[in-house]
């Protein structure tokens, strides 16, 4: 069972990580709304709390432990908040919950797989946090995560992220490496989503610039696009205060009668 924390009371919301941090990125949103929600925020496998995959980790599988979760909870229904690798699993999670799935706010993320270079480039960094440990997935991802803004204004927050990073394990970070190199295009999935989603992205974000995630939107029926000032790939960090009035509003209209 994936290790999470769990706060609150109120409209589930489950808060999926992104790469190569864990659920402690979540510590912003987790303050700000466990009054009125109930936060939900797994460690995926080997990382943050959670033990080190057990079997070949895939988003697929992610999906299914989170599924588990879940119903170990006893979560009836949730509104989904994925983030870069938390979106991946994220989309992954619509067919596994069905009518349990109120909301979603996938915030810079993409449907889209990587393309042959990005895919070598991911296990070529699976091997080498094998030999040289997480320092050198830090290394690699810290200057692409935060935008030039925060690195210029924010230096306590550039210490939190490489903290975070470096609470997870090798097996995990390796892992994750290569179950997103190996997952599939989901755009053909877009139309199919019936609840209500915001779309969001960091207007300095590189990884995932703001035309992609309008685009995503624009494939979603009845979906929004925010785009957040002065902000790179981790919304919820560096500008938490527009990353919870997004998330606000999706609640004021996912949450049910």
């Amino acid at each position: 069972m994936l290790h999470a924390r769990n706060a609150g009371q109120g409209q589930a919301v489950l808060l999926l990580h992104a790469f190569p941090l864990n659920s402690r990125m979540w510590e912003p949103q987790v303050e700000a709304f466990r009054h009125r929600a109930r936060l939900i925020a797994p460690d995926f496998p080997g990382f943050g709390l959670s033990g080190a995959p057990s079997s070949t980790p895939s988003l697929e599988r992610y999906a299914q432990e989170v599924v588990a979760l879940l119903d170990h909870l006893r979560v009836t229904n949730v509104v989904v908040v994925g983030l870069s690798m938390g979106g991946y699993v994220a989309f992954r999670l619509q067919a596994e919950l069905g009518s349990r799935l109120y909301g979603l706010l996938l915030a810079d993320t993409r449907p889209t797989a990587d393309g042959e270079e990005a895919v070598a480039a991911r296990h070529e960094l699976a091997v080498e946090v094998e030999s040289e440990g997480v320092e050198a997935a830090a290394q690699e991802f810290l200057p692409k995560l935060l935008g030039p803004t925060t690195m210029r204004t924010q230096p306590a927050l550039i210490d939190k992220v490489r903290s975070i990073m470096l609470e997870n394990t090798v097996a995990g970070v390796a892992g994750a490496l290569r179950a997103m190199a190996a997952r599939a295009d989901v755009t053909s999935l877009l139309p199919r989503i019936r609840c209500p989603v915001i779309c969001l992205a960091g207007e300095e974000d590189t990884v995932t610039p703001p035309d992609v995630v309008r685009a995503m939107a624009a494939r979603i029926p009845g979906a929004r696009a925010e785009i957040v000032p002065n902000a790179g790939h981790l919304t919820n960090l560096e500008a938490p205060e527009a990353f919870n009035d997004a998330l606000a509003a999706l609640l004021a209209i996912a949450a049910p009668a």
